[in-house]
């Protein structure tokens, strides 16, 4: 309501600007003795028309909807346009009414003029009040502050911390030579990120603020390194694809997280194919309530489905999931189910009272350690769980089935893996015709998940260390959760059944070296403060990972971060008579069968110890 008084308020008050700017540029133009020209009535009697004439015109551009309190330097374009369209308008109307007999040409030049002064003025000289209040104590007691990044965002920064009085400003650092001891609301730009340590001693900064939302990881790297060996705390903006908007808040701010070092590349995507693959879409998302699945769900959620299907075992997550989701989008069409994905019973009534068009299956088991001596409940979760939900995405007909793999697939050194790999080759046969069109997409390690290194050493590091690490020279493959939502968003709107969609994750990273970022971001010291241990390769885990099998061609897409996996020919019977023989093992509690078949199915990978002679490949080239 007060929102509604204030734009009635400022309609009001350009309206009266208008006819005041209308009636000074006839006394100007008759050195205020109006009345001893004979058509001065003409002025009143045209006041009424440029009045409405001038308001449509700047409803037109938009002075309306700006703040007062932000007036900036476009808002002062659309004024100039305003008034300089509405002069035009006014003369156009008044010579077609009049032919602007009796009208003097130089009054329709002043009025513009006028016009312009007297809207811009009153705007600028009310955020000029606000954000300069005569408050004498308030760069004694603000905080001293290096502000990184001499662009947009630093200066609507810099902007807020001038106005809100508990900040005070020292300087901006920006590598760009050519705006070197320029001025952003006199606040001075005192060197380069090379140059921070130098500037702290010299200036005794108390806090350090990143302002660069678009930088790259290896920027923020280098950036977070200089700002490191000064000692002082350090805080940035989030990233330019968590920013809901392009306003910056001192509110805002926040620690720098290992996600602003490993992940800040922003994804471009084509939400017109995505929006078009899953707006008025029924889609059902198992797994709902994991990392990657709760995550798919805001995703799609945006997209305005005709309906929105949670299926998940974990009571917990459904239910917190389901919490988030109703209080984001209290409009979506919701269904929380919670179930398993191996009870085919309850998956069948699930899919036959929605019949999902789209399936984005996450749901899995995905502990390596755990699963390696758990082949029977890593094969019924991961592969039959899989058939269960693919086979009944086809009997009620639903259009795409995209499953979620997993790196851990290429040459598999663990069960997680190998079981991985075996649905991914269940996928491709389940796509040979019919209605739904199956699609895989594989990735590496998220940020942040819930089997995630990351929350592990945040909680070691928390209790005062060690930092536990497995071999000095293990690395993984990283992408930031959302990110890998996106492209599995992309992947799935640019499939057209039966690829294998590989997401490029970029530059491996040492997990050593997450460790000893993660300590120092802390404002601790690796190796002093907290203590980091190695404690040698878990059961079924590699040095590192691979995206590609040798034989499989890799070709590029229409999106760069997304590739596609050309592999051999499969032997689809052999594939289908070991997987009924491995589903009969299964429910029969036979492991060293279960072990035997995982053997037959992915003899590439190296899972279990004991490796079977004379296994027959079930790809071309083995």
């Amino acid at each position: 309501m007060r929102i509604r008084n204030l734009s009635r308020i400022i309609v009001l008050h350009d309206l009266i600007m208008a006819a005041v700017a209308w009636q000074l540029a006839w006394l100007i133009r008759f050195n205020f003795e109006l009345v001893a020209y004979p058509n001065w009535k003409l002025s009143l009697y045209a006041l009424p028309l440029v009045v409405l004439v001038q308001g449509l015109t700047s409803y037109r551009f938009g002075l309306y909807r700006g703040l007062w309190r932000f007036a900036s330097l476009p808002d002062l374009w659309n004024i100039f346009r305003a008034a300089i369209i509405g002069a035009l308008c006014v003369t156009l109307v008044l010579f077609i009414s009049i032919r602007l007999n009796g009208i003097p040409r130089s009054i329709l030049i002043l009025y513009p003029v006028f016009l312009i002064f007297l809207l811009g003025g009153p705007r600028l000289g009310y955020r000029f009040w606000k954000d300069h209040s005569f408050k004498l104590n308030s760069e004694a007691t603000g905080q001293r502050v290096l502000i990184i990044g001499a662009g947009s965002a630093g200066e609507m920064l810099v902007r807020e911390m001038l106005r809100e009085g508990s900040y005070k400003p020292i300087g901006f650092i920006d590598d760009n030579p050519g705006i070197k001891n320029s001025e952003l609301h006199g606040i001075s730009i005192i060197g380069t990120v090379d140059d921070i340590q130098a500037i702290n001693q010299r200036h005794e900064i108390d806090n350090i603020v990143i302002a660069v939302p678009t930088a790259t990881d290896e920027q923020m790297q280098r950036i977070v390194n200089n700002c490191e060996s000064t000692g002082v705390p350090i805080r940035t903006l989030p990233r330019l694809q968590d920013m809901v908007s392009s306003q910056v808040v001192l509110d805002a701010l926040r620690e720098v997280s290992i996600e602003d070092l490993l992940g800040r590349e922003k994804v471009e995507l084509d939400w017109g194919i995505i929006q078009q693959g899953i707006t008025n879409k029924t889609v059902l998302v198992s797994g709902g309530g994991g990392s990657i699945g709760s995550e798919l769900c805001h995703q799609i959620a945006r997209l305005n489905p005709a309906a929105l299907i949670i299926y998940e075992h974990s009571e917990f997550n459904l239910y917190s999931t389901q919490m988030e989701l109703n209080k984001a989008y209290p409009d979506l069409a919701l269904f929380a189910v919670l179930g398993n994905i191996c009870d085919r019973d309850n998956v069948e009534q699930v899919l036959k009272r929605h019949r999902p068009d789209i399936l984005f299956h996450a749901a899995a088991y995905k502990h390596v350690p755990l699963l390696q001596n758990q082949l029977r409940v890593a094969a019924q979760n991961n592969i039959f769980g899989t058939k269960n939900m693919a086979e009944l995405a086809i009997k009620y007909n639903c259009q795409k089935f995209v499953f979620i793999s997993t790196d851990k697939a290429v040459n598999p050194a663990n069960i997680l893996g190998a079981s991985k790999r075996i649905a991914e080759m269940y996928c491709e046969w389940k796509n040979q015709g019919g209605v739904t069109k199956f699609i895989t997409v594989r990735f590496g390690n998220v940020l942040g998940s819930a089997g995630s290194v990351v929350p592990l050493f945040r909680s070691q590091i928390k209790s005062g260390g060690p930092v536990t690490v497995t071999d000095p020279e293990i690395t993984r493959f990283f992408m930031t959760i959302p990110e890998a939502c996106q492209l599995i968003l992309q992947s799935g709107a640019m499939g057209n059944g039966g690829e294998i969609f590989v997401l490029d994750m970029g530059q491996a990273i040492k997990i050593a070296y997450l460790a000893e970022q993660m300590i120092k971001l802390s404002g601790r010291k690796p190796n002093e403060d907290i203590k980091i241990t190695y404690t040698g390769l878990r059961p079924g885990e590699k040095l590192y990972e691979e995206l590609f099998y040798e034989n499989e061609d890799r070709k590029e897409t229409e999106h760069v971060k997304i590739l596609l996996a050309n592999h051999p020919e499969i032997d689809w019977q052999n594939l289908e008579n070991l997987i009924s023989e491995m589903e009969a093992a299964v429910a029969k509690f036979n492991d060293k069968e279960i072990s035997k078949l995982f053997a037959q199915l992915v003899p590439e990978g190296s899972f279990i110890q004991e490796k079977m002679d004379n296994v027959i490949p079930i790809s071309g080239k083995g």
